[in-house]
């Protein structure tokens, strides 16, 4: 039996860390998930993105940030990292945030939710604002207790719900399964098929 790869996750927030150690965890491909490093949002891992390219010489590193405004993940990268991308460096952009790889899952994310599976675009790489976008579905769900958690209250400048991201995190670990999300966006699609093939660069 072969050694499992290790590798370090770098993320935005802990809904993201959810959601990249389901995909590790669930890979083929053996992963053995070290350290952790999230600071809050995506501006700490901008500053830090030359710090993990470097240091995937040693350990591999698994990067996961949204891309939020930017016209494409390509433009992301050439912005964000000069020197070329080591090997040994997994760097994704969800598309355009990722609440739309959630939202993909669309059998599992409609049951629990209590919504309706046709209320769910074909692409959810499509959705403008999938924040946004979730808050507004969930307000449709006879879950009266899941839409405190979810939804900002009125007249609050809370931009989500105060468990918002808990329950989020509790569907990633429980229901949600890349193997159906992928159908309906292509970033996840793609960002399993590079944990797949990857392999680990011993040179440098």
């Amino acid at each position: 039996m072969k050694n499992p790869i290790p590798i370090n996750i770098a993320v935005e927030d802990t809904l993201s860390d959810a959601v990249v150690r389901k995909l590790l965890t669930l890979s083929k491909k053996k992963y053995a998930i070290g350290v952790t490093y999230s600071r809050g949002g995506f501006g700490y891992l901008k500053t830090r993105i030359a710090g993990f390219n470097n240091a995937a010489k040693g350990t591999p590193f698994f990067v996961l940030t949204d891309l939020d405004r930017y016209e494409c993940p390509a433009t992301l990268i050439l912005d964000w990292l000069q020197d070329p991308m080591h090997p040994n460096l997994i760097f994704r952009i969800a598309v355009k945030e990722v609440e739309s790889w959630l939202l993909a899952d669309h059998t599992n994310f409609s049951r629990f939710l209590g919504i309706r599976k046709d209320l769910l675009p074909k692409d959810t790489d499509d959705i403008r604002d999938p924040k946004n976008f979730l808050i507004r579905i969930a307000d449709r769900s006879r879950n009266t207790e899941l839409k405190k958690d979810i939804i900002p209250p009125r007249n609050s400048d809370r931009k989500v719900g105060p468990n918002n991201n808990g329950k989020l995190i509790e569907f990633v670990s429980t229901k949600w399964d890349p193997k159906n999300a992928k159908n309906h966006s292509i970033s996840l699609l793609k960002t399993i098929e590079k944990i797949k093939k990857f392999k680990i660069t011993y040179n440098e």
